[in-house]
């Protein structure tokens, strides 16, 4: 039994490794393929179950009494479709922005002693990915993106005392951004294209404490610090030869020119709970911060002949969520959570198809199972309501006018996750 445990483990490792370099769908990653996925990640500063504590706690990886190695994958699939009230140029939706891809993570911790724990995560965070048709009502805005990331967690986490453990880790990220978008060539016939493909590596840390205030309550608090990434690549302009608009962006140097994008992953302050009723039903619950303010200028788009980028004026954004946990039978573990997201933009006219958020509300559930005393198996799976964020641009005559909403605006999110403990 044990030899089958470890060849499942094994089968895992080699499934999220041969799909580590696969885009993430979606925006920001606060769901990730671990177990707490089923609780839409409630409590996982405080719960310090399996390695997964590894990257969501360090200080929490104190509470494992032997090492144990965590894997999984969760399938993204966004679903979301523009409904045009208003635009310069037509009624074309661009038809399901969203497209299916594959978020792996994989997490390991091992024990110095019983109170100093090693830990290592690897995985993706942060990342978008969005195609709408060449043809669409916006596509002087944008036709497609996508921002990935892959990161390298390192940590430690050590236990002071019998109630109070701490941990910290630095993170090595590897962010790739790419934008496609058409170029208008006003009375001239067809439109230009814009194309933007830059890598770069930015450096963070984590933090975390926990207390253990009893045997049933404890409290975890983590920091995680903005990550800064310094895109740079040429401006790669096609179909502009001959044109009016191209002898302008040539005078003013943009055409071909290097354009450096600073985007700033947000810093993020937590705050989660965990508190066990009995001994099979268990309530968690998290507070969070996001410094969506400090995040940047993504959008790529011909405004005029001196301007191709555009800061979103996003604001900071909070998040509340709960969850419950219940053993319904010895080897069989329940999960259902809600979480609320705050919008980064306050109004419609801030909004951008690029990055079409809105306040989210995330339903999620799971079920984990354990095999025997070292392997467990399990599942869960997270609805994403975006709500219809609602766009109001003005972008003048190049990049014209665009108002509508998303009619549909889902994010569905199922992951299968292994935990080994060796």
């Amino acid at each position: 039994m044990k030899r089958f445990s470890r060849s499942v483990l094994l089968s895992a490792v080699i499934l999220v490794l041969t799909v580590a370099s696969v885009h993430a769908g979606g925006i920001w990653l606060s769901l990730q393929p671990t177990p707490d996925m089923g609780v839409g990640s409630a409590g996982s500063q405080a719960a310090g179950f399996d390695a997964s504590t590894a990257t969501a706690n360090p200080a929490a990886m104190t509470r494992l009494d032997r090492p144990q190695m965590e894997v999984g994958i969760m399938g993204i699939y966004p679903d979301s479709q523009f409904n045009v009230k208003n635009s310069s140029f037509g009624d074309n939706g661009g038809g399901n922005a969203g497209y299916l891809s594959a978020v792996p993570t994989l997490n390991y911790v091992h024990s110095l002693s019983p109170d100093l724990k090693l830990g290592l995560g690897v995985g993706s965070y942060f990342g978008l990915g969005l195609n709408y048709s060449n043809e669409w009502a916006g596509k002087y805005y944008v036709q497609n993106a996508s921002i990935t990331t892959l990161a390298i967690n390192p940590t430690i986490g050590y236990r002071i005392a019998p109630w109070l453990s701490v941990g910290g880790g630095v993170s090595v990220v590897q962010g790739n951004l790419s934008e496609r978008v058409a170029v208008n060539t006003l009375l001239e016939p067809g439109d230009g294209r814009l194309k933007y493909d830059a890598s770069d590596v930015g450096y963070g840390y984590n933090l975390g404490v926990m207390f253990e205030l009893s045997p049933q309550t404890r409290v975890g608090v983590t920091y995680v610090s903005q990550v800064n990434m310094d895109f740079k690549d040429e401006l790669r302009f096609k179909n502009l030869e001959g044109t009016i608009l191209g002898a302008a962006l040539n005078a003013s140097g943009l055409l071909d020119a290097q354009l450096k994008i600073n985007l700033n992953i947000p810093a993020q302050l937590s705050v989660g709970a965990y508190h066990a009723l009995t001994d099979k039903l268990a309530l968690v619950g998290t507070v969070n911060w996001q410094n969506w303010s400090k995040f940047g200028e993504p959008e790529i788009a011909v405004a005029d002949s001196n301007t191709v980028t555009a800061d979103l004026d996003y604001q900071d954004t909070y998040h509340a969520g709960i969850g419950t946990y219940y053993r319904v039978a010895e080897p069989w573990l329940l999960m259902v959570g809600f979480g609320y997201d705050t919008s980064p933009t306050s109004s419609s006219s801030e909004r951008s198809p690029l990055l079409p958020l809105g306040a989210t509300f995330t339903y999620s559930a799971g079920v984990q199972y354990d095999w025997n005393k070292d392997l467990s198996v399990g599942a869960a799976y997270a609805l994403i309501d975006a709500g219809s964020a609602k766009v109001n641009r003005s972008g003048g005559p190049l990049k014209g006018d665009l108002e509508g909403e998303y009619d549909t605006n889902f994010i569905h999110a199922v992951n299968v996750n292994f935990v080994y403990r060796f």
